[in-house]
Order: C-alpha cells, then sequence, then structure tokens
C-alpha cells in the first residue's frame, strides 16, 4: 500500500538534526508496517524493537539515560549496529518501557543526527495517565485509517486517485459512476489496511466483515485488558453505543442517551479514554466562527465520531446488501456513515481544527468548519438527493466567509459562493 504518510516521513529523514518522531494512532491502523516500509526503504539498516514483545528490554531506560549503554544493549538485542544518519531505531509499544518516552529527550540531546521513531498502540492513553513527556524534544505524526484516496490506490485505480487528488474534473466527468461506485464499498469496507487488503485480494465484502469483527474483538480484549474496572463499563456504553449517535438527528453529543439520567461526569473520563486511544474524536461546536476556531469551541457541545467508517457499519450491523442498492448506503443511519466518511478524510489530512457551528436555538447548522491557512471553510455534507443548503446559505450571508462547500453525489459546480464538491473528492 502506499500512504500520505510517507511523505512525511521523507522531510522529517531529511532533517539534520532530526527530533524524535512520535508515532500516533489507534491499534491496527498500519503503524508499524508504515515505519517498516519506510526504514527498510530509505535507510542502510533498520533496527525495530517492539518493547511489547521484548520483555527483557522494558527495564531498559531504568537505571540512567546513558545513550552509551542504551545503544550497546539494543546492537547486542538486535544484532545491529545503531549509527546516526544510516540507521533507523524504531521504538515500536513504547508505552510498555518504563520511562520509555522520557529516554526520547536525552536520546535526542546526546546522540544527534540519530533517527528514531516511536510508536504505540495505546501510547496516547500513557500520555493522558501523566507519564513525563518530552515537551518540545520530540515531533508529531498521526496516522489514521486509508483516506479514499488511498484506498484508491491499494484498489489498482493509482491514476484515477492521482486525478482527484489534482481535481481534474473535465477528466473525472467519464468516472463518476464509477468513482460513485468505490466510495459505496469505501463506506462499508472502511479504510484499515487489513479490512482494505483482504478487499483488494478478494472483493469479497463478507471477508471483509470478517476482517472487521475480529478487529473489533481485538479492541474489546483491549478495553479488558488495559481499562480500570470502575471505567470499563461506563467505556463500553460510550462505544457500543456509537453507530446510534451518529444516527441521531441531532448529532450532539448526549450522555442521557447512553444511560437515562446519564451526566458528564459520568461518561466523561470514559470518552477520555477512547478518545486517547484514538478510537473516538470530539468535533466541538463554535457559536462564533472566527479565527482561531480553538478559541471559541464550547467544550460540553460536540459530536462524537468514530475512527472507521467501515468498522462503524460492521458495529451497526450493516448488510453488505445495501451497497448494491442504488445511493441507499448514503442515506443509512440518517446519512451518518457519510458524515463519519467527510470527517475519516478531513481528519487524515494536516488541517489546523475541525469544528461545527450552530446557531443558539440550533435552528441552524453547518456540519464542518475547517480551518487551515488563515482562513475558515464551511463544508455541509449532503446524504440525498436534496441538496437545498438553507444553513449554509444562512451561514454565509452572516459570516461572509469568501467561499463555502457543499459535498454531495452530484458532480462538480461552482456556483460562486458555494463549490458543489463529490462526496468521493472531500
Amino acid at each position: 500500500m502506499q500512504r500520505d504518510a510517507t511523505k512525511q516521513l521523507e522531510e522529517w529523514r531529511r532533517s539534520s538534526l532530526p527530533k524524535p518522531l512520535v508515532l500516533e494512532g489507534a491499534r491496527q491502523v498500519g503503524k508499524t508496517w508504515l515505519v517498516s516500509d519506510f526504514g527498510e526503504r530509505s535507510f542502510e539498516r533498520f533496527v525495530r524493537v517492539d518493547f511489547e514483545d521484548r520483555r527483557d528490554l522494558q527495564h531498559l531506560f531504568e537505571p540512567d539515560f546513558d545513550e552509551k549503554r542504551i545503544l550497546r544493549t539494543l546492537r547486542i538485542a538486535t544484532g545491529t549496529s545503531i549509527e546516526p544518519g544510516r540507521t533507523l531505531l524504531f521504538l515500536d509499544e513504547i508505552q510498555q518501557a518504563n520511562r520509555g518516552v522520557t529516554a526520547l529527550k536525552y536520546l535526542r540531546e546526546r546522540c544527534p543526527g540519530l533517527h528514531i521513531v516511536a510508536a504505540g498502540s495505546l501510547l496516547g492513553v500513557a500520555m493522558h495517565r501523566g507519564e513525563s513527556f518530552p515537551v518540545g524534544q520530540v515531533d508529531f505524526l498521526r496516522l489514521f485509517p486509508l483516506s479514499f484516496r488511498e484506498f484508491l490506490r491499494a484498489c489498482g485505480h493509482r491514476e484515477l486517485a492521482d486525478a482527484v487528488a489534482a481535481r481534474e474534473w473535465d477528466v473525472l466527468a467519464p468516472f463518476e459512476a464509477r468513482l460513485n461506485d468505490l466510495l459505496r464499498n469505501y463506506l462499508y469496507v472502511g479504510g484499515m489496511p487489513e479490512a482494505v487488503a483482504s478487499f483488494a485480494r478478494n472483493d469479497d465484502l463478507t471477508a471483509v466483515r470478517k476482517v472487521q469483527s475480529n478487529l473489533l474483538a481485538a479492541y474489546g480484549n483491549d478495553f479488558s485488558k488495559h481499562i480500570p474496572p470502575h471505567l470499563l463499563a461506563r467505556v463500553r456504553l460510550v462505544w457500543n453505543g456509537l453507530p446510534g449517535e451518529l444516527a441521531k438527528e441531532n448529532r450532539k453529543f448526549r450522555y442521557a442517551d447512553l444511560k437515562t439520567g446519564g451526566r458528564s461526569k459520568d461518561f466523561e473520563e470514559a470518552i477520555d479514554w477512547l478518545s486517547a486511544a484514538g478510537l473516538v474524536r470530539r468535533v466541538r461546536r463554535v457559536a462564533k466562527p472566527a479565527l482561531p476556531l480553538a478559541a471559541y469551541e464550547e467544550e460540553k457541545a460536540f459530536k462524537l465520531f468514530g475512527l472507521d467508517t467501515g468498522l462503524v457499519a460492521a458495529m451497526a450491523g450493516l448488510r453488505a446488501e445495501t451497497v448494491l442498492d442504488g445511493n441507499r448506503i448514503f442515506e443509512e443511519f440518517k446519512g451518518a456513515l457519510t458524515e463519519q466518511f467527510a470527517y475519516q478524510q478531513f481528519a487524515s489530512r494536516p488541517l489546523e481544527r475541525i469544528a461545527y457551528w450552530a446557531n443558539e436555538r440550533s435552528t441552524a447548522e453547518v456540519d464542518f468548519l475547517l480551518q487551515d491557512e488563515g482562513r475558515i471553510v464551511p463544508v455541509e455534507i449532503k446524504s440525498g438527493d436534496n441538496l437545498r443548503s438553507k444553513s449554509l446559505r444562512f451561514f454565509c450571508e452572516t459570516f461572509s466567509p469568501g467561499k463555502a462547500v457543499r459535498a454531495s453525489i452530484a458532480p462538480f459546480r461552482d456556483q460562486g459562493w458555494m463549490e458543489n464538491v463529490p462526496l468521493w473528492a472531500l
């Protein structure tokens, strides 16, 4: 597979004095594969240390942060020399090594020029629990499931993906039906690498669902293994209730929908855990769409999105036949999968901020506000044939954003104040 994140890894590699790179992302989004593929192709030597597998090395950083002792130990353990400029050192599942995250600071200071990547499926949880972190001493890269363009490439449609990326509307016009068909498949398959690989090999949605079920079972096992007992039941309520939350007419998250009388204090910690594990993400409401969006976000008003549209479809029990039934899949669960898809595409890009807007009475709402390069772009997602955009027009007349976007299954059209962009081009 070709991942867009490889370009960011290449930019990091070219740094003369690289900071250790912390690769974040949920379990099974392809972190280990990405770094291994990159290391083997771009460096003379690639050294991977999996601290979950190598329990004998989990205490490596406890005595001290002496770089000579650490590198000598790793050289003996792996049988490979570790040299700045020639070796990529990959510290996988680093949260399993005591003081491993803290060690990154000292390795950066004492081994200038050494390329180090650290990753871990629950690294975000470890940081969330207060692990000492070398602020300013590391760079970050978050990996998400495959975007639709990456999905196209993985399925053998590289030239289509390149044309979509370049917004070559005239070239793409003859292939709109084909792209919408591929998009229907993506909503069901999603972007988890194993599910995409299965679909690319076999074109079998039943086999894809088995992969997704196994992934969901693995996440369930993680819950039992890593979540404190007092929190486990609430995490499961939030996680299992995600498809229902997405399918609500008003997608603002309500704690009472999870449990009668539920309040923020009952579930806030559970959502924090799932967010730290990379399995859910909050998109907060802003009443005033001004820069920076973060300054105007409301802490208690948010939508909750899942990691992957395919996993959400599996959790909801969406049948494979839906993919073949015209545009029905776009409208399933009141368009929930379509909005989840849109969020997934935005999250995989290096945007500055993602939020949504609703007025005080909630009579008008814009699905997403994207902050990027000093501007705010309102985006409305249309899952059905009704393309009226009353809320989007009201927003533009009130706040004059300059350009708005409506995403639907209709072809590209520039209406001056608004661009209608095909969903597959998000």
